[in-house]
């Protein structure tokens, strides 16, 4: 059986905690981005999973719940979706997102995906959108999700595809760890942006995981912005790796680094703006 684990899990996970709790309402205040960039992908992984009206599903590293508000759309009053995360501070943010956008049928729980608080078969549909790929094991996140979902129920999730076809990750990996003094690293590596990117890979984790009718879409995500440095913007909002390497460098080091990645990044301006190349793979199975 396929396994993929990260060096020191507990210690990775509480550093991601940490790093959400702290940058979620940067996250947050940047939903209308997200939502225009992520929306094609967003329907397309409900409509893979089955959600539908009535059903309860779960809504595994749900962040700000963006795409959680979506399924509470879809499964109408009915309905329940429970979203969990690893942050506490950034599920609060969801529930208030829900609660101002008038859905009484979302529930939170802080949980780590790899070890789910909830019976066998408890859900008819789940999802994890730009969050399996963080998980220092996958596999066992899979595994859990198989678990919980019903026999015959569906699950998708929405990862990064290979460095190739996401090179605004790989310029901004590189540079950062170029200025801290750090060797390249292995772009497949768990834990990373796009640690599940390899072809094949997905796949192979989902049948591990005892999953049936395994399939992996792959679709083109372009981030558009008015410029690099909204781009930038946006990731020093969010808890990302590049985070994490700059973090120990001081304010004129990392300074330096994200002026090298702006000016890298200014590449992808066109006549209307700038647009950083995404691909993003749907991986869908049924229980």
């Amino acid at each position: 059986m396929l396994t993929t684990s990260a060096t020191e899990p507990q210690a990775f996970k509480d550093a991601v905690r940490t790093q959400w709790n702290q940058s979620a309402k940067g996250w947050n205040d940047h939903t209308a981005q997200i939502r225009v960039w992520l929306r094609q992908a967003t329907e397309a992984m409900l409509d893979m999973a089955g959600v539908a009206r009535n059903s309860r599903v779960l809504d595994v590293a749900a962040g700000a719940g963006d795409q959680t508000l979506d399924i509470a759309q879809r499964v109408g009053p009915q309905g329940l979706v429970t979203a969990t995360d690893i942050s506490p501070a950034i599920l609060t943010l969801a529930q208030d997102n829900a609660r101002r956008a008038g859905y009484n049928n979302v529930q939170t729980l802080v949980a780590d995906g790899e070890l789910l608080p909830f019976e066998p078969a408890s859900f008819d549909a789940a999802v994890c959108r730009l969050g399996l790929m963080f998980f220092p094991n996958p596999l066992k996140g899979l595994q859990e999700l198989h678990r919980v979902v019903r026999p015959g129920g569906g699950v998708c999730t929405l990862v990064f595809s290979r460095p190739e076809k996401n090179p605004c990750i790989g310029i901004l990996m590189s540079t950062a760890l170029k200025h801290a003094g750090l060797p390249p690293r292995d772009p497949y590596q768990p834990g990373g942006l796009l640690s599940l990117g390899k072809p094949g890979l997905a796949d192979e984790l989902f049948r591990s995981a005892g999953f049936r009718d395994v399939a992996t879409t792959v679709l083109g995500a372009p981030f558009r912005l008015p410029s690099a440095r909204h781009y930038l913007e946006f990731i020093q909002s969010s808890a990302s790796p590049i985070q994490q390497i700059l973090g120990k460098l001081d304010a004129a080091a990392a300074q330096a680094a994200w002026s090298e990645m702006e000016e890298r990044l200014d590449q992808f301006t066109t006549t209307d703006g700038w647009e950083g190349p995404n691909e993003l793979l749907l991986t869908a199975a049924r229980r």
